[in-house]
């Protein structure tokens, strides 16, 4: 199940960084188109492409690392354990059986059900004492990175669509589009996270408006101005 959650936000991230960086970079561009005959409706298309695959990638990529880099956390320390076991299994039955004293045991019953568990599975309950991980099932880098990478291409087609929209309209389809794909992610990640969904939701609306609103103005400044002082 906590692997699963974990791809489940993974793939959540990447849906919503999807939506707000390309949509972002859409915007500044239809805002640049709208002012500025040198930029043209294909250049949408090109950008949002542009945007798609290196976010996706970079998405991926960092999502690979990072839980790479967890795995062999906790990898290290099923190892630490493991040696632990080898060399000093009274001190690690001694620090169990604290454990479960801290949590409400007698001093007799903790030792008793130290030695129990530790007979079943050693490696796997003195490392869940000791760091509150599973010695047996570690989140898969791969696994990540493909959830990271599908979610934000998703999430990333979604303004996409939306600014294939009539010109005289697209911008406002792609804002409609955008706060509700972005008011799904905000719901779905307080649901994973169990925290209040209107806040998530209103947070993530607003940040995702706030992107937009601001990129389109840099893109209407910078096609107004910019290209004028370029020269086209």
């Amino acid at each position: 199940m906590a692997s699963r959650l974990n791809w489940l936000r993974a793939g959540v991230l990447g849906a919503n960084d999807g939506i707000v960086s390309v949509a972002g970079i859409l915007m500044g561009v239809a805002g640049a188109a709208a002012t500025s005959e040198v930029v043209e409706t294909k250049h949408l298309f090109i950008s949002g492409l542009a945007g798609l695959v290196a976010g996706a990638f970079a998405m991926a990529g960092g999502e690979y690392v990072s839980v790479s880099t967890q795995k062999d956390t906790e990898l290290g320390a099923v190892k630490k354990v493991r040696h632990l076991l080898d060399t000093d299994k009274d001190r690690a039955l001694n620090d169990l059986a604290g454990t479960y004293q801290e949590q409400g045991l007698s001093k007799k019953m903790a030792s008793s059900v130290a030695e129990a568990l530790t007979d079943h599975d050693a490696i796997g309950v003195h490392t869940q004492a000791r760091y509150g991980i599973s010695a047996h099932e570690q989140t898969s880098p791969w696994a990540a990175a493909f959830a990271s990478f599908i979610a934000f291409t998703a999430g990333a087609l979604i303004p996409m669509l939306a600014m294939a929209s009539p010109e005289s309209i697209r911008v406002v389809v792609t804002l409609i589009a955008v706060t509700v794909a972005l008011a799904l992610t905000g719901v779905v990640s307080a649901w994973l996270g169990q925290a209040s969904k209107i806040r998530a939701l209103l947070r993530n609306c607003f940040v995702g408006a706030m992107t937009m609103g601001i990129t389109y103005a840099v893109g209407i400044l910078v096609g107004h101005l910019g290209f004028s002082m370029l020269g086209h």
